[in-house]
């Protein structure tokens, strides 16, 4: 018998998690950009399925029907941009209602199970930055390098009420904050992948930081860990 080799080129998978307005998905993005990786946003998908949750009137207890949707979701990328049945969704699904759906529903199990192959299939050369809540946990525990983003629920609801404000969305500060502290303990209390850092993740408080702050922390880091010198470019 002739052994065989794989031949597939090495992904190299950056993960980066953390709670609501921690400022993960811009830094993720960035990062994703200057690297010339693909890019997971996987609370887009969460908001997916609480938005065909609240279209289709299903409700959230019904645990198994939440899952169907999350199985047969009609969704799709490109570049930037989100797409539901053909519809452009990015900015409707960055609403605060469909941001609490989304936490709810992220803690349905069947729902997490629903979206752990779709969201795995993001896996491409050459390498993958994944943002979310249990990417570096759940999602790819075999990712080089995993961050986990925080910042206080002060600084995280201010940054919230801005982006609310700037997308024509209306927004109380004082709302946002109990929102986001109640949205902290739904995340960090369910039973399956709750918000926690990886044992090998680097914490980066993005509190007083600015986002090129934060971004070049994290391309360092994946500086130190990358094996073949200091380039940024794979």
């Amino acid at each position: 018998m002739t052994a065989t080799f794989s031949t597939s080129p090495p992904v190299f998978i950056i993960t980066i998690d953390g709670p609501t307005a921690s400022g993960k998905g811009t830094v993720a993005q960035i990062v994703a950009d200057r690297l010339g990786f693909h890019y997971l946003d996987s609370g887009a998908l969460y908001r997916l399925v609480g938005l065909s949750a609240m279209r289709t009137k299903t409700a959230i207890e019904d645990e198994a029907a939440v899952a169907g949707l999350a199985m047969t979701l009609p969704c799709r990328f490109e570049g930037d941009r989100i797409f539901l049945d053909e519809e452009d969704v990015t900015d409707t699904i960055r609403a605060e209602e469909i941001g609490i759906m989304a936490s709810r529903v992220g803690a349905l199990p069947a729902v997490r199970q629903a979206l752990f192959s779709l969201q795995t299939g993001f896996k491409r050369p050459p390498g993958l930055v994944a943002d979310g809540r249990d990417m570096g946990t759940v999602i790819f525990p075999e990712a080089q390098l995993k961050v986990f983003l925080t910042a206080s629920v002060d600084a995280r609801a201010e940054r919230r009420y801005k982006q609310l404000i700037e997308k024509g969305f209306p927004a109380k500060i004082s709302d946002l904050r109990q929102d986001l502290f109640e949205r902290d303990q739904r995340d960090t209390s369910r039973s399956v992948a709750p918000l926690a850092p990886a044992a090998d993740a680097k914490t980066l408080d993005t509190t007083n930081l600015g986002i090129n702050e934060a971004v070049s922390q994290v391309l360092d880091w994946y500086v130190a860990k990358k094996p073949n010198g200091n380039a940024l470019m794979p």
